[in-house]
């Protein structure tokens, strides 16, 4: 239920999966999905090879990532916004279509903005993790379970966006692009306190296993 409740509730990764499906297509969208879910893969291993505890320990380096994570949010918000500017006629102004490069790079670097997901990992896995069986096995299975549940909250928020854009015409995409854009501008501002308070909710179902620096 907790690993539930994060997923479904909008953040940084869900709303620019909602932005790039809007702009760009569902189909295209996914590669933004992919970035995100590498990420995810990354700071997964990351905390099954135990730097969770040196990230938790070394309050200099998380605040330097931290801070690194906000700038590219804000950056990545007014990006959005001044991109979403119709055109003479009224509607959506003809842009470059970004390559999937470029979209898988931009889910990679939002989801991989949050230093704290590889203590969020190394808290809650061992949650579901027994002693009586291989470690290994049970965390990729854990692994692969949270990639793929992610995944198909990412695509669904991809296909709900792209609906509303082909409802209500293009007007739709640039209204979605602004929204995104200053959602995006807002979650910098709010992902400090919301991880703070999920860490703490995890920390305090276990107590001593790992600890977040402010």
């Amino acid at each position: 239920m907790t690993v539930l409740a994060l997923m479904s509730t909008p953040g940084p990764s869900q709303l620019l999966m909602l932005t790039t499906s809007g702009v760009h297509g569902f189909k295209r969208s996914l590669s933004t999905a992919a970035g995100d879910l590498s990420a995810n893969a990354l700071q997964m291993l990351a905390a099954g090879l135990g730097l969770a505890a040196i990230i938790a320990a070394s309050a200099t380096a998380l605040t330097v990532i931290k801070w690194v994570g906000v700038a590219y949010l804000i950056w990545l918000g007014v990006r959005m916004i001044r991109r979403a500017k119709p055109d003479d006629t009224g509607g959506p102004a003809e842009r470059k279509r970004a390559s999937l490069r470029t979209l898988w790079l931009q889910g990679f670097l939002t989801s991989a903005a949050n230093p704290k997901a590889v203590v969020f990992f190394a808290a809650l896995f061992p949650q579901f993790i027994t002693s009586e069986a291989a470690f290994w096995p049970q965390f990729l299975i854990l692994s692969a379970t949270y990639i793929v549940m992610d995944g198909l909250f990412l695509s669904s928020y991809g296909l709900g966006s792209s609906w509303i854009v082909k409802r209500f015409k293009g007007g739709a995409r640039v209204w979605i692009e602004r929204v995104g854009g200053g959602l995006a501008r807002a979650a910098s501002s709010l992902c400090n306190p919301y991880w703070r308070s999920t860490m703490s909710a995890i920390s305090a179902s276990r107590p001593g296993r790992f600890t977040s620096a402010s």
